[in-house]
């Protein structure tokens, strides 16, 4: 099996954590970043095949930067990570993506990672 490669760009130390672990246990190459200028340079040089993505973070709004700047250099699947229900973005057409509320439901992460992969 490919193991896949996952960067999650989101401020909340502890769920980084969480989710890692569980990623890593899953056969997931996974890699944190709490900010978005380090997330972009290591989504530049990692090419990650998934992406997680909080919409507030401390140095701007995750979802229109993944989409506006980080989309068009690698296609990746998004996760759209948001514990506030903002409205999404405009999304090129064609675009694989998944919205996930805080608190993440790991059960339910199970079934939408086996239909994206």
């Amino acid at each position: 099996m490919n193991r896949k490669t996952v960067l999650i760009i989101d401020d909340e130390e502890e769920l980084c954590l969480l989710l890692k672990t569980y990623l890593v246990r899953k056969n997931y190459e996974t890699h944190i970043s709490h900010t978005l200028s380090e997330g972009a340079m290591q989504y530049a040089s990692l090419k990650p095949d998934i992406l997680f993505i909080d919409n507030n973070l401390p140095d701007g709004i995750g979802w229109d930067f993944a989409i506006n700047n980080l989309l068009p250099q690698h296609k990746t699947h998004l996760f759209f990570i948001s514990a506030y229900h903002p409205s999404l973005p405009d999304i090129p057409a064609g675009t694989d993506y998944t919205v996930i509320e805080k608190p993440v439901s790991f059960f339910d992460l199970d079934n939408k990672l086996e239909g994206i992969l």
